[in-house]
């Protein structure tokens, strides 16, 4: 798609097909700096705003996000902190881990059980993003970073494109025309991270000048690099390493296997002894146990 095509389609056009997208989702942790990647900064209270803007797809690529799955909990033997194949649509072994420790017993309360929340999957969004202003380093404003985020600031994105009342008007957020700059603020709630303050403001083209949307545009990042098969670990490989830190020698087999674990409907719970990358786990849905309580029927 070209620069002209980008922007017939602005509006309501590509509103439906990335709607259409986002319908179909609802049916790699990089451990080492990466530049790409604009983190938001807080005071020494957990306090911090920036206004950024979302971007649409990159060149020859057609949604604005991806979706990445990763692990992140202490064992016995050291850490786990890896990109989870589920990403992919493939088997993994941390998966089947869970399933079959979940399924050892019926009480919620129960060890097992409580490994299985330390040990949950987490769920990050990625997506292009313009910095329009950020006031703890004026040095990134006017640029273009990936941006990593949960479900909650992608629970607002959502809303944006499918608002819940009939007087609130659907807008594209990954527009470069018709979207609005996202005001982020965070809080710090209980210990954690809380995005609930931040809001969209009125749609309006982020650049008055064509030729200067273009241009960033063009230097937006490949996101579907980013869950390029090439950048995930073998199955054998992520076995091994959890066997490591769960300090067993053998992995044990489970009578479901890990594509029972469907992507959209595995709870997330609170690690509470899992480093903290960029807040993302505190985005996580807390609240549900349904699940794997049907895992265990």
């Amino acid at each position: 798609m070209d620069f002209k095509s980008l922007k017939s389609n602005s509006g309501k056009k590509s509103l439906e097909s990335l709607t259409s997208e986002l319908n179909k989702m609802s049916g790699s942790e990089n451990k080492n700096s990466d530049d790409r990647f604009w983190k938001p900064t807080v005071d020494k209270a957990g306090n911090g705003m920036a206004v950024i803007r979302f971007l649409p797809p990159p060149p020859n690529e057609d949604v604005p996000f991806v979706r990445l799955f990763s692990h992140a909990f202490q064992g016995p033997g050291g850490w786990y902190i890896e990109n989870s194949l589920t990403t992919i649509g493939k088997q993994d072994a941390i998966a089947e881990y869970n399933n079959k420790l979940w399924n050892s017993t019926t009480d919620d309360n129960s060890e097992e059980r409580k490994q299985v929340r330390k040990q949950k999957r987490h769920l990050h969004y990625i997506s292009n993003i313009y910095v329009v202003s950020d006031p703890s380093n004026p040095s990134n404003d006017g640029k273009v970073f990936l941006f990593k985020y949960g479900k909650k600031i992608f629970d607002k994105l959502k809303e944006a494109m499918e608002p819940q009342f009939e007087d609130e008007e659907a807008m594209n957020p990954f527009d470069l025309w018709a979207g609005a700059n996202f005001k982020l603020k965070i809080r710090n709630v209980e210990g954690y991270r809380n995005y609930d303050k931040s809001e969209f403001g009125n749609p309006e083209p982020l650049l008055d000048d064509d030729k200067q949307l273009e241009k960033i545009w063009k230097t937006e990042y490949s996101l579907q690099e980013i869950i390029s098969p090439s950048n995930f670990k073998s199955e054998s490989e992520l076995k091994s390493r959890l066997l490591k830190v769960l300090g067993e020698t053998s992995a044990p087999k489970s009578s479901k296997t890990a594509a029972t674990l469907d992507q959209d409907d595995e709870p997330s719970f609170k690690a509470t002894h899992a480093p903290k990358f960029s807040g993302d786990d505190d985005d996580d849905d807390d609240s549900s146990l349904e699940f794997f309580r049907q895992l265990a029927n």
